[in-house]
Protein backbone atom coordinates (compact mmCIF):
# COMPACT_ATOMS: atom_id res chain seq x y z
CA UNK A 1 0.00 0.00 0.00
CA UNK A 2 0.92 3.34 -0.67
CA UNK A 3 0.27 6.63 0.93
CA UNK A 4 0.87 9.74 2.27
CA UNK A 5 2.45 10.45 5.39
CA UNK A 6 0.80 12.49 8.16
CA UNK A 7 2.11 15.31 10.36
CA UNK A 8 2.48 13.16 13.05
CA UNK A 9 4.60 10.17 10.67
CA UNK A 10 6.91 13.33 8.81
CA UNK A 11 8.07 14.29 12.53
CA UNK A 12 9.00 11.03 13.76
CA UNK A 13 10.81 10.30 10.47
CA UNK A 14 12.97 13.75 10.57
CA UNK A 15 13.63 13.04 14.19
CA UNK A 16 14.64 9.73 13.83
CA UNK A 17 16.94 9.84 11.11
CA UNK A 18 20.64 11.49 11.06
CA UNK A 19 21.58 11.62 6.89
CA UNK A 20 19.16 13.48 4.65
CA UNK A 21 20.28 14.55 0.85
CA UNK A 22 20.05 19.08 0.30
CA UNK A 23 19.04 19.62 -3.41
CA UNK A 24 20.27 22.55 -4.78
CA UNK A 25 21.04 24.86 -7.97
CA UNK A 26 24.20 24.78 -8.96
CA UNK A 27 26.54 25.75 -12.05
CA UNK A 28 23.34 25.46 -14.09
CA UNK A 29 22.74 22.07 -12.67
CA UNK A 30 20.62 20.71 -10.10
CA UNK A 31 23.13 18.67 -7.07
CA UNK A 32 22.14 16.70 -4.40
CA UNK A 33 24.68 15.69 -1.79
CA UNK A 34 23.98 13.61 1.46
CA UNK A 35 24.67 15.56 5.07
CA UNK A 36 24.44 14.76 8.64
CA UNK A 37 21.86 16.61 9.70
CA UNK A 38 19.81 17.66 13.39
CA UNK A 39 16.18 18.64 13.02
CA UNK A 40 14.29 20.64 16.08
CA UNK A 41 10.68 20.72 14.84
CA UNK A 42 11.31 23.87 12.87
CA UNK A 43 14.84 23.69 11.27
CA UNK A 44 17.47 21.28 9.79
CA UNK A 45 21.02 22.46 11.08
CA UNK A 46 23.88 21.25 8.69
CA UNK A 47 27.49 22.20 8.69
CA UNK A 48 30.11 21.87 5.80
CA UNK A 49 33.66 22.82 5.02
CA UNK A 50 32.86 25.69 1.95
CA UNK A 51 32.64 24.11 -1.19
CA UNK A 52 30.32 24.34 -4.41
CA UNK A 53 27.17 23.21 -2.32
CA UNK A 54 27.66 26.49 0.66
CA UNK A 55 28.38 28.66 -2.81
CA UNK A 56 25.61 27.51 -4.43
CA UNK A 57 23.11 27.78 -1.26
CA UNK A 58 24.34 31.60 -0.64
CA UNK A 59 23.93 32.16 -4.73
CA UNK A 60 20.51 30.31 -4.64
CA UNK A 61 19.09 29.98 -1.07
CA UNK A 62 15.50 27.74 -2.28
CA UNK A 63 16.54 23.96 -1.09
CA UNK A 64 15.16 21.27 -1.18
CA UNK A 65 15.64 18.31 1.42
CA UNK A 66 15.36 14.69 1.46
CA UNK A 67 15.38 11.97 4.34
CA UNK A 68 14.10 8.53 4.53
CA UNK A 69 13.88 5.57 6.52
CA UNK A 70 13.91 2.42 4.56
CA UNK A 71 13.04 -0.93 6.33
CA UNK A 72 13.10 -3.06 2.87
CA UNK A 73 11.48 -2.06 -0.77
CA UNK A 74 8.44 -2.64 0.18
CA UNK A 75 8.49 -0.65 3.47
CA UNK A 76 10.03 2.46 3.46
CA UNK A 77 8.94 6.48 4.40
CA UNK A 78 10.65 9.09 2.88
CA UNK A 79 9.91 12.84 3.64
CA UNK A 80 10.55 15.66 1.09
CA UNK A 81 10.82 19.55 2.51
CA UNK A 82 11.15 22.92 0.55
CA UNK A 83 13.19 25.12 2.57
CA UNK A 84 15.45 28.12 2.57
CA UNK A 85 19.20 28.12 3.31
CA UNK A 86 20.54 30.31 6.30
CA UNK A 87 24.01 30.92 7.36
CA UNK A 88 24.24 31.14 10.63
CA UNK A 89 27.26 32.74 12.94
CA UNK A 90 28.32 33.85 16.64
CA UNK A 91 25.94 32.63 18.77
CA UNK A 92 23.90 31.12 17.09
CA UNK A 93 26.44 29.14 14.74
CA UNK A 94 27.83 28.25 18.34
CA UNK A 95 24.33 26.70 19.33
CA UNK A 96 23.46 25.16 16.10
CA UNK A 97 27.04 23.24 16.76
CA UNK A 98 26.22 22.24 19.82
CA UNK A 99 22.90 21.03 18.87
CA UNK A 100 24.53 19.16 16.07
CA UNK A 101 27.35 17.86 18.50
CA UNK A 102 24.52 16.92 20.98
CA UNK A 103 23.07 14.46 18.38
CA UNK A 104 25.71 13.31 16.34
CA UNK A 105 28.61 12.52 18.67
CA UNK A 106 27.83 9.12 19.61
CA UNK A 107 27.68 8.01 16.15
CA UNK A 108 30.93 10.36 15.07
CA UNK A 109 33.66 7.69 13.60
CA UNK A 110 34.89 9.64 10.37
CA UNK A 111 37.29 11.44 9.18
CA UNK A 112 35.09 13.88 7.08
CA UNK A 113 32.48 13.99 9.46
CA UNK A 114 35.08 16.95 11.32
CA UNK A 115 32.32 17.54 13.84
CA UNK A 116 34.13 16.51 16.80
CA UNK A 117 37.14 18.46 16.11
CA UNK A 118 35.10 21.62 15.12
CA UNK A 119 33.50 21.22 17.97
CA UNK A 120 36.56 21.60 20.32
CA UNK A 121 37.38 24.40 17.93
CA UNK A 122 34.14 25.95 18.19
CA UNK A 123 34.68 26.79 21.96
CA UNK A 124 38.62 28.15 22.13
CA UNK A 125 40.28 31.04 20.73
CA UNK A 126 40.66 29.27 17.12
CA UNK A 127 37.16 30.66 16.14
CA UNK A 128 38.61 32.62 13.39
CA UNK A 129 40.11 29.80 11.55
CA UNK A 130 37.64 27.42 11.04
CA UNK A 131 36.77 27.07 8.03
CA UNK A 132 33.47 24.81 8.72
CA UNK A 133 30.33 26.65 7.80
CA UNK A 134 27.53 25.98 10.01
CA UNK A 135 23.79 26.59 8.66
CA UNK A 136 20.02 25.60 8.87
CA UNK A 137 17.24 25.27 6.41
CA UNK A 138 13.96 27.07 7.39
CA UNK A 139 11.33 24.82 6.71
CA UNK A 140 8.42 26.16 4.13
CA UNK A 141 6.89 23.15 3.46
CA UNK A 142 6.80 19.23 4.73
CA UNK A 143 4.96 16.25 2.94
CA UNK A 144 5.95 12.78 3.33
CA UNK A 145 5.17 9.33 1.40
CA UNK A 146 5.02 5.69 2.59
CA UNK A 147 5.14 2.41 1.30
CA UNK A 148 3.76 -0.45 3.58
CA UNK A 149 3.58 -4.60 2.87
Amino acid sequence: MLGHLNTVDIEKVLLSQIIGRIGCYAKGQVYVVPITYAYDGNYIYGHSREGLKINSMRQHPKVCFEVDNMEDMANWQSVIIQGEYQELLGQKARAAMSFLLTKLAPLLTSETSMLGRGMQRFHHSEISTIKTVVFRIKILEKTGRFERK
